[in-house]
């Protein structure tokens, strides 16, 4: 039996970031760097691992130009080797992980941590998976005391915030809130070649999400009041943002149902590690203010033709996605098959600082909870919210997943033992939204406002 984790150990680092060669993987250590040895940063020491040494020194020198690299170890990992996977977890606290398609290359990396009691984060975005993960390693985790979130990234912290910060504003009950993401840039966008990527082996993946959501026990769902959501159009307009939309199979709704599906079956969310009197009624309070809401992403557009663009796009990956031959044209042919959304290379550093997101929630609920006793009773209120950043890839992803993991490090007492669980779970009564309008993720309110009849 592996021995429980020692949370107070102190191995040579205090995180870990795996694949840090890749598009992604570079920014995240572009990203650690700012907060190294800074005052009141718990980051003291980092280390890069992956396959080829001269890549990550090649990366290392990419993320500090012009000035010189500082003395960061390069350590020797493969996914395909689990003892180097062994090794690397009793090195340090935490990894990062940042080797993708986590299908194909994520498992390895969990089950070392989960084996070993070491903390693990990724910025994956691929709904199997990560179920995948909670049904074989959870109870592993937790009896080692390794603290194991997924989505740490784009995907899916500002959907889980969001909907927090949203359903927050509420003083009656919420019945459902709609989030729609609209990408903007001065420049031609250039997506995340990563977000193609997990879409194709999302069509991929789908029959066996669905046979994995089939064997497992049935999750607490929680009660939400009012009617179920209305189907509404496949393209609406939502005149009050003024985007078109259309409805995004996403990681996100994935996410966001575990979250709170887990707060359903813990009211007052998860116990911490160490915690002090006062931060169980700090987290209990918390808790207490969140509203759970049916939700649902829709990807939007300021015109009808960048609706009709992404469900072309969205056509050829469920047409193709299906079949290992057009699963090798889409990954093969990126620009090809999204119309030049993606592409091999990936955007350029002019088109990463060019481009920005804006994530609005429109939430619909009721002023007073007397209005659900009246039967079917609509919502009669309409609260919008939005988060908005930098570019999701390679700006926003990397921000988010090292604030993540800064609160690991430093607030490891707070969180849970161990599991595999999702960032909002952990995160929501954290400072973590604090952390991310600190550096450059706002929430805003926009508008309360009763709806007409």
């Amino acid at each position: 039996m592996q021995e429980e984790q020692d949370h107070s150990r102190s191995p040579p680092y205090d995180l870990v970031i795996l694949g840090a060669s890749g598009f992604t993987g570079k920014y995240v250590v572009q990203e650690a760097l700012r907060f190294l040895n800074t005052p009141s940063s718990p980051l003291k020491s980092f280390a890069l691992a992956g396959r080829n040494l001269t890549k990550l020194t090649q990366t290392l020198e990419w993320a500090t130009r012009p000035n010189p690299p500082p003395p960061i170890p390069i350590l020797t990992a493969d996914t395909t080797d689990p003892p180097s996977l062994h090794r690397l977890c009793a090195q340090t606290k935490l990894i990062l992980n940042c080797v993708g398609p986590f299908r194909l290359y994520g498992e390895p990396v969990v089950a070392a941590c989960a084996e070993t009691g070491c903390d693990y984060l990724d910025i994956c975005g691929e709904p199997e998976f990560m179920e995948r993960m909670e049904a074989k390693y959870h109870e592993k985790a937790v009896e080692t005391g390794s603290l194991v979130i997924s989505a740490c990234g784009f995907d899916s912290v500002p959907a889980e915030l969001g909907l927090m910060f949203n359903s927050r504003q509420w003083i009656g009950p919420v019945n459902r809130v709609e989030a729609y993401l609209s990408l903007e840039s001065d420049k031609r966008v250039v997506g995340n070649l990563a977000t193609y990527e997990s879409a194709v082996l999302g069509v991929a993946n789908a029959d066996q999400l669905q046979d994995l959501r089939r064997s497992r026990p049935k999750r607490a769902r929680p009660a939400i009041p009012g009617p179920p959501p209305p189907k509404g159009p496949t393209i609406e307009h939502q005149k009050n943002i003024g985007l078109w939309a259309v409805k995004l199979p996403s990681a996100d709704s994935a996410v966001v149902r575990r979250t709170l599906a887990t707060l359903t079956e813990n009211p007052h969310g998860l116990p911490g590690l160490n915690e002090s009197a006062e931060q169980i009624e700090k987290r209990k309070a918390f808790w207490s203010t969140v509203k759970p809401a049916h939700f649902g992403v829709k990807l939007s557009s300021k015109s009808l033709l960048g609706i009709f663009r992404f469900m072309t796009v969205g056509i050829f990956i469920g047409l193709l996605g299906r079949f290992d031959f057009g699963r090798w044209l889409l990954l093969k042919f990126p620009s090809v098959f999204s119309l030049g959304w993606f592409k091999k290379k990936g955007p350029s550093e002019d088109e990463v600082r060019s481009a920005s997101f804006k994530m609005w929630f429109i939430g619909h609920g009721f002023s007073d909870i007397s209005l659900i006793s009246q039967g079917n009773s609509k919502p009669d209120m309409e609260i919008v919210t939005r988060v908005m950043g930098p570019e999701i890839g390679y700006v926003t992803t990397p921000i988010i997943l090292l604030q993540c993991a800064l609160i690991v490090l430093n607030q490891r007492a707070n969180l849970p033992k161990g599991g595999v669980y999702t960032p909002g779970i952990v995160f929501g009564p954290t400072d973590l939204q604090e952390r991310l309008q600190q550096n450059g993720i706002s929430f805003d309110v926009i508008s309360k406002n009763a709806k007409s009849a």
